[in-house]
């Protein structure tokens, strides 16, 4: 059974039609050449737009050259009301020091610091399911919250505070679509952006939740009794070059997009995931048994024996990217296959296609966790697979999302056996990679063989 995926549309449609599409549905609007086209030139009355599927342009964007093709403003117009400076839209310098300050909290040893609150979230995720038909993308986005609230401030997702976070935070993915006007017309800077205004208004209710959790730990801090949580080591981690740290400010913004990256993010591989192996069986017996012997003995360094459950969730990661595609921008002339790019150029690095490009993958749309225990993939792996981007900019989160993925479905394994319920989700590109109508599945308790309740 293949893996859902939306159908591409023709390869010729109107100027006008394609920019409907593609604010309506990033996914649906690529024709279906760009599945095994090296490179794409996309024209527009404003500017042109180069989609680089081939490995050799991704590395030099990427990994070779970032300084010369920054962050593309068109994308990060309709972030900026809730993400503000934060590093996930910042370039040059302010990036460059923004990093230095983040990356140390993040490092592999803190990984295990964390492990305790990303169990205890996992654990209550899987004791909140119930038997019956649930909608996974919602109980994922829950569990997914709930770690990042105990990791960050050290609070349970039932905290009140946390809550209204969550709320207001779904709110605003409803209304935000992933490109605004900007993004296709070089509005002036002094021109309003035509933000929907339920997505200002849930993006300054956000703002100020989170204030308010900064200014609470940072008087914690002073005092002497904050918790060595994430929070914590961020707001006291310095810049090694300059000494200066994150003040309460710059510190809602990086907050912002810790909770948009670890939450929804890792919200969208989760259920992605789940929904794999409820329509794979044999895979997600193999997966249970690995889940039976983890929770039988949950220590951090159990995490290695889910093998094959970290390959399930980098096979989710492959077929649904949470961050389907990535901009650039080009800041000088370029030469990309025998085509001379102009500055001001949008460049678009994919990982949909990249993970699904049919010159790169052996069965590009099936489902195949094995692949990655094969050799033959370590080709593909480098040629095409950027789950977390690549080069200097590479998510500084990656680790713990690679922890955290597999321990979540564990948990959720070890007592529930799935099956998928209605018809099959139609992906679409929200914030994330999400089912454009949920993602449905029934849940059996496993029995006394998988710890079920």
């Amino acid at each position: 059974m293949k893996p859902p995926k939306p159908a591409p549309r023709a390869d010729r449609v109107s100027l006008w039609r394609y920019l409907q599409l593609f604010r309506a549905d990033i996914l649906s609007a690529q024709p279906a050449r760009l599945y095994r086209a090296w490179m794409a030139e996309f024209r527009t009355p404003f500017f042109r737009s180069y989609l680089c599927n081939d490995p050799a342009l991704v590395r030099r964007v990427l990994t070779e050259r970032p300084d010369t093709f920054p962050k593309s403003d068109r994308i990060g117009e309709g972030l900026r009301p809730l993400l503000g400076q934060s590093v996930f839209l910042t370039n040059g310098a302010l990036w460059k020091r923004q990093r230095r300050i983040i990356d140390p909290a993040f490092e592999g040893g803190r990984l295990r610091d964390t492990f305790a609150a990303m169990l205890a979230a996992g654990q209550a995720a899987a004791a909140r399911l119930t038997p019956g038909t649930v909608e996974i993308e919602a109980e994922a986005s829950h569990a997914a919250a709930d770690v990042i609230f105990r990791t960050l401030f050290s609070i349970p997702i039932d905290h009140a505070v946390a809550q209204a976070v969550f709320a207001r935070f779904r709110d605003y993915q409803r209304t935000q679509p992933i490109l605004n006007l900007a993004a296709f017309v070089p509005l002036p800077r002094w021109m309003p952006r035509l933000h929907r205004r339920r997505t200002l208004t849930a993006a300054r209710e956000i703002r100020a939740l989170i204030a308010g959790l900064t200014a609470e730990r940072a008087a914690a801090i002073a005092a002497g009794t904050a918790p060595d949580d994430l929070a914590t080591k961020i707001m006291t981690a310095t810049d090694p070059e300059t000494g200066e740290g994150f003040d309460t400010a710059e510190m809602v913004d990086q907050v912002a997009i810790f909770f948009l990256a670890g939450h929804e993010t890792s919200a969208s591989a989760l259920a992605w995931a789940l929904y794999l192996l409820a329509t794979h069986p044999q895979a997600q017996a193999r997966a249970a048994a690995e889940a039976a012997a983890f929770v039988a003995e949950p220590a951090f360094g159990n995490l290695r024996r889910l093998g094959f459950t970290r390959d399930v969730f980098r096979e989710a990661l492959r077929l649904y990217p949470p961050v389907p595609m990535m901009v650039r921008e080009t800041v000088q002339p370029e030469r990309f296959r025998d085509r001379e790019v102009a500055p001001g150029a949008q460049v678009v690095i994919s990982p949909w296609h990249l993970h699904r490009h049919e010159r790169i993958w052996d069965d590009p749309d099936g489902f195949d966790p094995d692949r990655w225990s094969r050799e033959a993939t370590r080709a593909c792996a480098r040629d095409g697979y950027l789950p977390f981007s690549a080069g200097p900019r590479v998510c500084p989160g990656a680790g713990f999302a690679m922890a955290e993925g597999p321990l979540l479905l564990a948990l959720i394994l070890a007592r529930w056996q799935l099956a998928p319920e209605g018809p099959p989700p139609v992906p679409v590109a929200h914030l994330t990679v999400r089912a454009r109508d949920g993602i449905r599945l029934r849940l059996t308790p496993r029995g006394q063989g998988g710890a079920a309740p």
